[in-house]
């Protein structure tokens, strides 16, 4: 059982604390080196010839990174203490932007998104409960919110942040990893101020974190998995294709526009978030589902008839809707399970998310292949809404549970 150290205790009732800030910055800025390369797509296209596939590739062994260690060292922090991940969390961080800095090739391109999806691994549990248990006592509960802002806020930022840099400043391959790096060093200053919230075993016994659900929260965690599921791809397919949807479909290359689409669906999702404070929890999530649904089809819809309004529109819609699927599944999942069973199940949620990030946009990327990007887009935007109608049906019929 993990323990709280004394400065964890001892959280006052001010608004916000000094550690507070400094762990939500470090997180932020992990989160934001996790999506630095999505502007910067059209520019590796052309260097290394790549094809849609190969780009969804890319993408997809980032999240490979992520799901890797959020199983193998997932559970870690509560031995080695929050701030030994978080230090390593920054240093994978640092070296991924290290390798962008350098010669590229495909094989570095490859590593240093590996690298990148690790240290989100590492950062994603593990900086989530360090800013929640430093909040100050009063804060704690929108310390939750806060953190889970921080993560969607820092993988918006990423791509709008190297699509400026790239349009409109010199080294556009180059200057936002230099950005990022000084970040770095600024967040690792800041952790070093922070106290550790958690006592360290002495002898540690590090295992891999087991995934499992238990029969009594299959009920919940179905549809809260299937619409996260559907939620999650549109962001993946937002993050990793949307460079080909503007330039190859709507003709639009400015890099900073590519970024500011995306940045759009992730600021989105976070107000979708935010959303739960005013929806009860029994509507959040059929209500996300059906937003999600109207969204994803309104990018297909876009693709189609190439809108460049049509797609915000449809990025605005799609984020509000996992947004609020998402943090009304999670919640009505951690409700559900027995105390000393939420941490798997968590997990087990989380590794269903970061699947649907990868496995089905790489999949765009081969039909896009063989069909057309249009097709693939398309076929893709109606699966995720097909896929959010399900839950939502499921969410409907469900055996509602005894009181």
């Amino acid at each position: 059982m993990t323990q709280t150290t004394p400065a964890a205790a001892r959280a006052t009732q001010q608004l916000w604390n000094k550690d507070f800030l400094l762990a939500s910055f470090a997180f932020l800025v992990v989160m934001i080196g996790t999506t630095l390369p999505t502007s910067l797509y059209p520019l590796y296209r052309h260097q290394f010839s790549l094809s849609e596939m190969m780009i969804t590739v890319i993408y997809g062994v980032y999240a490979g990174g992520t799901i890797a260690a959020l199983i193998v060292a997932g559970s870690w922090s509560d031995q080695l203490g929050r701030r030994v991940i978080m230090f390593t969390a920054l240093a994978f961080s640092a070296v991924s932007g290290f390798i962008f800095l350098l010669d590229l090739n495909l094989a570095s391109l490859l590593l240093g998104r590996v690298l990148s999806g690790i240290s989100a691994g590492l950062a994603t549990g593990t900086a989530t409960v360090m800013v929640i248990e430093l909040a100050p006592d009063n804060r704690r509960g929108i310390a939750t919110l806060i953190a889970t802002a921080v993560n969607m806020g820092g993988l918006g930022l990423g791509p709008l942040l190297s699509g400026i840099l790239a349009q409109y400043a010199p080294w556009p391959m180059h200057l936002v990893f230099i950005v990022h790096l000084v970040l770095i060093v600024i967040a690792v200053g800041g952790l070093l101020k922070t106290h550790e919230t958690v006592v360290t075993a002495k002898q540690p016994r590090l295992h891999i974190q087991r995934l499992s659900v238990p029969r009594e929260v299959l009920n919940v965690f179905i549809p809260a998995s299937i619409a996260g599921f559907a939620g999650f791809a549109v962001l993946g397919l937002f993050s990793a294709v949307t460079p080909a949807f503007l330039g190859s479909i709507l003709g639009l290359t400015n890099l900073a526009l590519i970024g500011f689409v995306v940045f759009i669906v992730f600021a989105a999702s976070t107000l979708g978030q935010l959303a739960l404070e005013v929806v009860p929890l029994k509507l959040a999530l059929p209500v996300g589902c059906l937003v999600l649904a109207a969204g994803a089809l309104l990018v297909g819809t876009a693709i189609n008839v190439e809108s460049l309004k049509l797609l915000i529109l449809g990025a605005v819609l799609s984020g509000l809707g996992q947004g609020l699927a998402f943090r009304a599944g999670l919640a009505s999942v951690a409700a559900a399970c027995p105390a000393d069973r939420r941490a798997e199940v968590t997990s087990t949620f989380f590794i269903v998310l970061y699947i649907a990030i990868s496995i089905p946009v790489i999949g765009v990327g081969v039909a896009a292949n063989a069909l057309g990007l249009r097709l693939a887009g398309t076929g893709f935007a109606i699966a995720a809404a097909v896929l959010s109608v399900i839950a939502l049906l499921i969410l409907q019929f469900r055996k509602q549970p005894r009181l």
